[in-house]
Formats: C-alpha cells, structure tokens, sequence
C-alpha cells in the first residue's frame, strides 16, 4: 500500500472520529461514561494506525503531508483502549522529533496522556478531569511551580489559560460532572484495568 494510500485511509478514520464524536455529543450520549460505539471507532481506528506503523513507520508529514500525519496523530490520541499502540506512538514520535517528523507538543499530549491512564503525574498538564468542586481540572501534575515553563518548552499557554479553556468548551458542549464522582473514577479504574493500563 502507498503512503498515499494510507494518508487516505488514515485522513477517513478520522473524519470518522470527529463524526462520530458530534453526534453523540449532540444527543448527550457522549458525556456518560465511554459510549460503546465511540470506543469502537477509536479501537479500529487503533488497529489501522497500527498497522500504518508496521509499514511506513511514523506516518509523519514527510510522508502523508500535514493533513495525514494530523489524522495519525487524532487517532493517536484517542487510542486509549490499546495501550501498547499509544506506547509504540509515542516512541516512534519521540524519534521523529529531532527530523522534523513529529513535534514535542504532540508528543507531550500523548506522554500526559499515558502517564495519566497509567496512574502517573503528567508533566504538561494537558490532561483534565472532573475534580470534587464539579469543575474540570487538570489530573495530578508533577512540579506545578514549573509546569508554565515546561509547557511554554513545547508551546502551550500558561495552565491558567488552558483551564479556563478547557471549562469554557466543556460548558459549550454541555458537559457536566458526573453526579456521582467516586462512582465514575472506579469505574475507570475497572476499564483501565480491563484494556491493561493498570496491572
């Protein structure tokens, strides 16, 4: 298959994403734990980026051009039931970067990303979560007094922006907390364990 080909397919799975994602944020579906035909898309999605890696390795904007190597990395992102795909991503990002292949402020969402499944502090503070007061927060972070200038490295705002962000489009999308919070967090500990993130 060419890399053409892949920038296609991978350019449609995540049109699929964004589509499917819309429509159950639309109706509310969304927001209720993880929509069981949300984590299907995400996991064959998962599985054609997988096999991208196997033949083109990063599908990077050297090969798929902008537009496919951004799709890689959506469908990156959201692989979150396949750990081992998002570690294999990351790696290979991390190797691309110093060529120009991949950047650091991708590789940074997905390494917050991993740390948080894993039950790790995140160091850019790109990842959020409803906390006890009803508002989203960022998950646990290592070395706040640092985190502006770790994220400014890789060229995120300052946290305080990105929070004030991330509630504003939460409100835009009507999302809410969670009614009932301990519930929500053991069943994500449940999943977590299920898909292999926690031994």
């Amino acid at each position: 298959m060419t890399e053409h080909v892949w920038r296609e397919r991978l350019i449609a799975a995540a049109r699929r994403d964004y589509e499917t994602r819309a429509r159950l944020a639309a109706n509310g579906d969304l927001f209720i734990g993880y929509h069981p035909e949300m984590e299907a898309v995400h996991n064959e999605n998962a599985a054609l980026l997988d096999d991208a890696f196997d033949a083109i390795g990063w599908p990077g904007r050297d090969k798929l051009s902008d537009d496919g190597a951004a799709a890689a990395f959506v469908i990156l992102q959201h692989a979150i039931g396949k750990p081992d795909i998002q570690r294999r991503g990351l790696e290979l990002m991390l190797e691309q970067i110093p060529l120009g292949a991949a950047n650091a402020l991708d590789a940074a969402y997905l390494a917050d990303r991993i740390a948080t499944f894993e039950g790790r502090e995140q160091t850019f503070g790109t990842q959020f979560d409803w906390d006890s007061n009803g508002q989203l927060s960022p998950s646990p972070t290592r070395d706040i007094a640092e985190l502006d200038e770790r994220r400014a490295s890789v060229g995120l705002p300052p946290i305080a922006d990105a929070i004030a962000e991330m509630r504003a489009n939460a409100a835009a999308e009507g999302q809410a907390a969670p009614a009932d919070l301990a519930t929500r967090r053991a069943e994500f500990e449940i999943w977590a364990r299920r898909v292999g993130w926690r031994a």
